[in-house]
């Protein structure tokens, strides 16, 4: 249990997208969940209503954006605004899951910069501060003109493949975007690092050029922020396998796993992909493949940093 110093009230909420996980991190903190009601009307518009005092209070709405996106981001959106108007003190909402993060430049003519427009949306509804966790751009911070406290799911990884560490390991990542990521994890795990050479023909479909680097008779760990259908994840794997790799693992912070995710993880070249809580599991199909690792105690760690006042950049020292 995490005991806060701050006087001034903390107050932990959470709206509908991953309650379990809200509940995780409260008990981790001392305490338990606000009354927040969250609801519909008959034609399906948001109510929300606060049903505690919170005037002067430092509040926390715990609200990842996954599926239904739209559905979860507005309930975010409706809970700020309320207790912005009941007079809270200071508001973070608290995302897990930034959804809506791989719109985060214009990568073709006349299409959105989504990321950036609910950034605004997040702003106007009163939030002062934003916390979340590997996000699919970092730059997604200079889109708020307020403060965003950007967590790392590495060291939740690291301390379980630290613990049960594969001999002649090499991390691999699935394309450049994503080399920085990779090889902080590849220093920490005192391992080599490849790179592939990737490209989209369209939105979900990926395709292989190049291994760059050597995978022969090695365990191999694919490192990445998101897995959504699990189509590029799946021939990454199968083409390091091809190269000659002995196993294949994967560690991907936000499980998303839409549409056949699962089944594709399932008849995949991977041993076991590794993913967080920060999204629900309830919904999705189960699979011995799919190892689940809480990141509730990072979260709570941060709440509790950010509510006294102290550092959140020593977490990750």
């Amino acid at each position: 249990m995490i005991r806060c110093q701050c006087s001034r009230d903390l107050k932990i909420f959470t709206c509908n997208a991953n309650r379990v996980l809200a509940e995780k991190i409260a008990k981790h903190l001392g305490t338990e969940l606000g009354g927040l009601r969250v609801d519909r009307f008959a034609d399906g518009e948001v109510d929300v209503q606060v049903l505690e005092s919170v005037r002067g209070s430092d509040c926390y709405v715990i609200q990842p954006t996954c599926n239904p996106v739209n559905e979860n981001l507005m309930e975010l959106l409706v809970a700020a605004d309320a207790l912005r108007r009941a007079s809270a003190g200071r508001i973070t909402a608290v995302m897990p899951y930034y959804g809506y993060a791989r719109a985060d430049r214009k990568a073709a003519p006349r299409v959105p910069i989504t990321a950036k427009l609910v950034a605004n949306l997040i702003e106007k509804a009163g939030v002062d501060r934003v916390m979340t966790m590997d996000l699919h751009a970092a730059q997604i911070q200079g889109f708020f003109d307020l403060p965003v406290d950007h967590l790392r799911a590495s060291g939740v990884f690291l301390d379980y493949f630290l613990k049960n560490k594969p001999k002649d390991l090499v991390v691999i990542s699935p394309d450049v975007g994503g080399v920085e990521r990779a090889r902080r994890f590849a220093a920490r795990m005192d391992a080599g690092l490849v790179i592939i050479d990737k490209r989209r023909p369209k939105r979900n479909e990926a395709v292989v050029y190049n291994v760059i680097g050597d995978v022969q008779d090695k365990t191999a760990i694919i490192v990445d922020d998101i897995v959504d259908t699990a189509g590029t994840l799946s021939v990454v794997a199968q083409k390091i396998k091809e190269a000659g790799a002995k196993k294949v693992y994967a560690v991907c912070t936000h499980g998303v796993l839409s549409r056949d995710g699962v089944d594709k993880i399932e008849n995949s070249a991977i041993e076991k992909l590794f993913i967080t809580d920060s999204l629900p599991e309830a919904g999705r199909k189960p699979s011995e493949k799919v190892h689940v690792l809480t990141i509730s105690h990072v979260f709570a760690d941060a709440i509790k940093r950010n509510h006294d006042g102290s550092s959140i950049s020593e977490m990750f020292k």
